[in-house]
C-alpha cells in the first residue's frame, strides 16, 4: 500500500513501505539483532519485554545459525512469556484472533477458521495450536524459513476475501499500541461479526482520527449521575468507560457504558470510575 493521505487517516503509513526483515545468510550483528527484535515485537503483539524474560538460549542459536527464524517464532508463541501475556487471561477466541494476527500477519476470514481451531485445542492441546498456524502452508509460503511473519492484513491477498481488511482494523489498534493494553481487555473483537457473516467496521487505530480506538458496544446506554445531569453552571459533559466494574456480586466488568455528568461533579466522577477499575477513553462537552 503506497502512503497516502487514507492511509495516514487509518494510522497504516508505518506499514505502508515497510520492508521484510529476513534472515540471510551472510547477516551482520546488527542484522541479526534486528530480525530478533522484529520477531519480539510482532510475536509478542508490540508489547514491552524485560530482559529477564527474553529467550537466551534461542537467541543464542539463532545467533550462532542452528535455529530459522521459523523456529524462533514458534519458541515464542510457545514459551511461559507468551502464554502469561494472551493465554492464560484471554477467552479462546481472543486468544486465536491473536494467533492469526502475531503468526500469519492477517485477522480471521470467517466463523469456520475460529471453530477449526477450537476444536483442534480442545482435542490436541497448545502446541499443536501455535504449531497449526506456523507448520501451515499459508505460513510457508508468505514468510518461509527465514522472513519475520508481518502483518499482511492491510493488503488484498491471493485467493482470500476482501473482508479480511476490514476485520484486521478490529486487531491491529495503532503502531504504539500493545495487544495487552487494550481498552477492550482481553474479549473477542470479531466474535459478533464473524458469526453473522459481516464485514467489520473500519475505527481508526489510537490517535489517527477523532474516533481514537474505543468502539463502544450496544450496551453503551447513557447514565445519568447522582440522579441529575444538572449543575449550576449548566455545563454537562459524557464520560465514555471501558471495564468498568458493575456493583454487586459476582463483580461483572461491562464493556463499555457511558456517564453524563454535570461539571461540577466531574472530578470525582473521575475519580470513582478509576477507583472502580474503569478506563476513560473519552469525555466530551453535551
Amino acid at each position: 500500500m503506497a502512503i497516502t493521505t487514507a492511509a495516514s487517516r487509518l494510522g497504516t503509513e508505518p506499514f505502508s513501505e515497510a520492508r521484510r526483515v529476513e534472515l540471510r545468510p551472510s547477516a551482520s550483528r546488527e542484522e541479526v539483532e534486528l530480525v530478533i527484535r522484529t520477531a519480539y515485537r510482532q510475536v509478542l503483539g508490540n508489547d514491552y519485554i524485560l530482559a529477564s524474560d527474553r529467550l537466551v538460549s534461542a537467541e543464542s542459536l539463532l545467533r550462532d545459525g542452528n535455529l530459522t527464524v521459523r523456529e524462533f517464532v514458534r519458541a515464542i508463541a510457545k514459551s511461559e512469556l507468551y502464554k502469561v501475556k494472551f493465554f492464560y487471561n484471554s477467552f479462546q477466541t481472543r486468544l486465536i484472533e491473536l494467533n492469526y494476527k502475531h503468526l500469519l500477519g492477517r485477522a480471521p476470514l470467517d466463523e469456520s477458521e475460529v471453530v477449526y481451531h477450537l476444536d483442534l485445542y480442545n482435542n490436541k492441546g497448545y502446541d499443536a495450536e501455535i504449531d497449526s498456524y506456523i507448520d501451515s502452508v499459508e505460513y510457508q509460503n508468505n514468510f518461509g524459513e527465514n522472513i519475520v511473519p508481518y502483518y499482511r492484513g492491510f493488503d488484498f491477498q491471493p485467493g482470500q476475501t476482501s473482508v479480511g481488511f476490514t476485520r484486521m482494523f478490529r486487531l491491529y489498534r495503532g503502531y504504539a499500541n500493545s495487544d495487552t493494553a487494550q481498552v477492550e481487555g482481553s474479549k473477542s473483537r470479531l466474535a459478533r461479526e464473524l458469526a453473522g457473516k459481516k464485514a467489520s467496521s473500519i475505527v481508526g487505530p489510537s490517535g489517527s482520527n477523532d474516533n481514537w480506538s474505543f468502539r463502544p458496544s450496544a450496551d453503551n446506554a447513557p447514565k445519568q449521575n447522582l440522579g441529575n445531569a444538572v449543575g449550576q453552571s449548566d455545563r454537562v459533559y459524557r464520560i465514555e468507560v471501558a471495564g468498568i466494574r458493575s456493583p454487586g456480586y459476582p463483580s461483572v466488568r461491562r464493556s463499555s457504558t457511558a456517564f453524563i455528568v454535570p461539571y461540577e461533579r466531574l472530578s470525582d466522577k473521575i475519580q470513582q470510575i478509576h477507583k472502580q477499575g474503569g478506563k476513560i477513553v473519552s469525555i466530551t462537552a453535551t
